[in-house]
């Protein structure tokens, strides 16, 4: 994580004071560390919503782990009103890279029902004899198959 967005979210943890950390975090929204940006925000949830329009033009990156990150500050902060836009972007980007599975998974946990529609994507996933995930470990796999279980599990 970069230094500022590291010193944001000390800031963020320490004092709650969304007036002084948001703006912070705008600036490094224009820089290369913008998925940064956007891990500190999603946190920081519905007062972060000045950022919004800066969140939503990372969902159209052509690197996919940003777009990760975008969808995913984009549901902490925004909710349901961008489950549309979330659930569309997060199943795309694992489609892209399976390295990001484990990310995508824990926000279409957080998500509930309004991950629905990324339902077959997590399915076709359980159903592989080698699954996706972060560096292929055995500790990352069992984080998967956990997530994708209670997933499942809600919606059966």
């Amino acid at each position: 994580m970069d230094l500022r967005a590291a010193a944001t979210a000390a800031l963020w943890a320490l004092e709650r004071d969304p007036a002084d950390v948001v703006p912070r975090l705008h600036d490094l929204l224009d820089t290369h560390r913008d998925h940064d940006a956007a891990d500190v925000l999603g946190p920081i949830g519905p007062p972060a919503s000045t950022a919004l329009p800066r969140v939503k033009t990372m969902l159209t990156a052509g690197y996919e782990w940003t777009r990760v990150h975008a969808a995913t500050a984009l549901w902490d902060i925004a909710g349901e009103a961008e489950a549309p836009v979330v659930v569309q972007t997060l199943p795309a980007a694992w489609e892209e890279n399976d390295a990001t599975s484990n990310h995508v998974l824990a926000c279409l946990n957080r998500m509930g029902p309004d991950a629905e529609p990324a339902l077959p994507r997590i399915r076709a996933e359980v159903a592989l004899h080698r699954r996706s995930g972060r560096f292929r470990s055995i500790a990352h796999d069992e984080e998967l198959q956990r997530t994708c279980s209670a997933i499942l599990t809600r919606r059966s």
